[in-house]
């Protein structure tokens, strides 16, 4: 069977985090939405997105039999079930939502009159909007914990280390000593080749995903997630890093998300609740104004290759955009455009010459290459985003 995740409005609620990765390429509990469907199909997707994006992520379809899933829907054992009895010609909905198809050759996900509709009516979970993403971290952290785990024996860990509960997994290569993992409030799960150094304080759900390092004296509150090859210090609570980004030094992150490619400076810091208590906005691009996100508590939204300076300072509910480089004394806006060069006391264009100078020496620090594929991505945002970066 193959398998296509294709994009639906969600892709435009979530920008800036689905600028330069289909909706499914998102990571939300361990793992990102395309490799939940990996795991439980057994199969590999492909993905239907952007035209642009699919330099770097190209559907790949069969004459045959084709599946087609809501990219922005994560997968559990209910829907899956549901899927696995669809034949061809079949459409599964929930109200308006277009979960799945089954269908010979092509797809319309904008036109599926013509096929037979199967209605469903359990409880799912989808992602459609920024905030959704550490909002419903725990629940899908429990899950992909689950899913990674089951009939598997955890590696063992340094005796130096205090663990309380037992909910805790360890893959091979793990490295930790005198640091505490407390499982009491959610299980903790630590990737392959990671690191925890000493004096770190970790409370679950948390994942720590591989090659990735938490610094000493770190302190983590659930539900939060590192990604792959990142690096974090200070004082985290329920966020999730994409992954390849660093908050390698003491400050707070909460209620956040960090794309990849990312660096928070030294002892900066973001607002996850307002002065007077009330309810977060998020800038919205498709409204072209602030969102209200119905929430109380909520951070810091960070796009790829997004950066700051030391004691940067983010308002409660702030979102910047891919590239942007925020850096200065005082609150810079809640909204910082794409490829943005400042901070409170103003904002330039940060051009692509001097933005893929300094990402390609970031991309070397990883071992990755910088390559034309990359470079184009970019530029197609760069060209997509030119009307918000209205500095005068």
């Amino acid at each position: 069977m193959t398998v296509i995740l294709f994009d639906d409005s969600s892709r435009e609620s979530l920008f800036p985090l689905t600028f330069l990765r289909p909706v499914a390429e998102i990571r939300v509990g361990i793992l990102t939405i395309a490799d939940k469907w990996r795991k439980y199909l057994k199969a590999d997707v492909s993905f239907r997105s952007a035209e642009y994006l699919q330099l770097k992520f190209p559907e790949k379809t069969s004459d045959d039999s084709n599946l087609f899933i809501n990219g922005s829907i994560c997968p559990d054992e209910n829907l899956l079930e549901a899927i696995d009895q669809l034949a061809d010609g079949d459409v599964l909905i929930s109200g308006q939502i277009l979960l799945a198809a089954k269908a010979e050759g092509t797809f319309d996900a904008n036109d599926f009159s013509s096929y037979h509709p199967i209605t469903y009516e359990q409880v799912f979970t989808k992602i459609s909007f920024p905030e959704d993403i550490f909002r419903l971290n725990d629940s899908e952290l429990r899950k992909d914990f689950k899913l990674l785990t089951h009939s598997r024996k955890s590696a063992s860990i340094s005796s130096t280390n205090t663990i309380i509960g037992e909910d805790i997994f360890i893959e091979d290569g793990f490295e930790a000593e005198c640091a505490t993992f407390n499982t009491k409030n959610g299980p903790i799960y630590l990737g392959r080749n990671s690191q925890v150094w000493e004096g770190t304080h970790i409370r679950g759900a948390f994942a720590l995903c591989n090659d990735s390092q938490v610094k000493m004296g770190a302190k983590i509150y659930g539900a939060t997630t590192i990604g792959p090859f990142s690096r974090v210090g200070g004082e985290i609570n329920n966020s999730v890093v994409f992954g390849y980004s660093s908050k390698g030094h003491e400050g707070y992150l909460g209620n956040s998300v960090m794309g990849e490619w990312c660096n928070i400076g030294a002892d900066s810091n973001n607002s996850n609740l307002k002065n007077n208590y009330a309810e977060v906005r998020l800038w919205d691009y498709n409204r072209q104004s602030f969102r209200r996100t119905g929430l109380q508590f909520c951070g810091l939204i960070m796009a790829d290759h997004a950066k700051c300076g030391i004691n940067t300072m983010f308002n409660t509910g702030t979102v910047v955009g891919v590239g942007a480089n925020v850096f200065g004394a005082g609150f810079p806006r809640n909204f910082i455009p794409d490829f943005a060069w400042g901070g409170a006391q103003g904002f330039e264009v940060y051009t692509l010459k001097k933005m893929f100078e300094t990402t390609e020496k970031v991309f070397e620090r990883r071992n990755k290459p910088f390559d034309e594929a990359e470079k184009q991505l970019l530029t197609n945002v760069f060209e997509l985003t030119e009307s918000y970066r209205n500095f005068k």
